[in-house]
């Protein structure tokens, strides 16, 4: 936890400041959730629509935009913790909403995405407030709601994107008002084994609801292997972190982003908030 002490000590001395996805696709043979390599398919493949992206502040599928940089760096050092462990789920938190824990995770799942050998999930697991097809340019009328509700299998579920040299899966979801009972299901619980099971370079990135607005989040934390905490300048307080971290004393944090710090002209040029 020694680099959250750290990001506490680093916010006390700042201030608190007051569509859409293309029809084109095309035909690969990638391995699905449940599938052996050997018994793949044909699927359907969704291009990414790059200005719906851009406006939503979505860049790290282009490594040669100077945006993408804090994103890969990001990705190494997850990486470097995660894989010499065989960790395969990291999910992605934050104190409180408004901290840009879903452009995060997005993001560094395109950048994850970018390595040829790699294969990403990005799923929504924020099933109170899901933004990640909205985010993306996707429509969810189901998605991994209809899968812990049982009346969608997972590989139906899942969209295969790509955007740049990025290609991922995305696991979206719709909104629900019974969240509760149903991240602590049996449904729930069988989807989170099937994604961590599947093949040695598979990484799945999820995207949690905030720590502190439910107990979502902490009844899924037991289950993921890690943890990116990411808050903000200007709208996560130093409390609300401390708050976080008697949450977190039982999970591995992997890394502890603080989002949108001013930039300093030294950063600048590699700054993105």
């Amino acid at each position: 936890m020694e680099n959250i002490r750290q990001a506490i000590e680093r916010a006390k001395g700042q201030p608190k400041p007051q569509s859409g996805a293309s029809l084109e696709r095309s035909q690969r043979h990638p391995r699905v959730l449940g599938s052996a390599p050997e018994n793949t398919r044909l699927i359907q493949e969704v291009a990414l629509d790059f200005a719906h992206l851009q406006s939503r502040r979505i860049v790290a599928y282009d490594g040669k935009d100077i945006r993408s940089r804090p994103f890969d760096i990001l990705r190494t050092e997850v990486l470097r913790s995660i894989d010499p462990k065989g960790w395969k789920t990291l999910a992605v938190t934050s104190p409180t909403p408004g901290c840009g824990k879903t452009l995060m995770a997005i993001n560094l799942a395109l950048s994850l995405a970018r390595q040829p050998e790699r294969e990403v999930l990005l799923a929504d697991l924020d099933l109170r407030k899901p933004q990640v097809a909205a985010y993306l340019g996707l429509n969810c009328q189901d998605g991994l709601l209809g899968v812990v509700e049982e009346r969608l299998d997972v590989n139906s579920a899942v969209i295969h994107a790509r955007a740049g040299s990025s290609r991922l899966a995305v696991l979206p979801t719709a909104l629900t008002s019974n969240s509760s009972d149903l991240v602590a299901s049996t449904a729930m619980r069988t989807l989170l084994q099937d994604i961590a099971g599947h093949g040695q370079s598979r990484i799945a990135v999820l995207d949690l609801p905030p720590l502190l607005v439910g107990h979502d989040a902490i009844s899924i934390l037991s289950q993921v292997d890690c943890v990116l905490l990411v808050a903000a300048v200007g709208t996560s307080t130093v409390g609300e972190i401390e708050e976080c971290n008697k949450y977190l004393q039982a999970t591995e944090v992997v890394r502890f982003v603080l989002n949108k710090a001013p930039e300093s002209a030294p950063t600048a040029s590699y700054a993105y908030y």
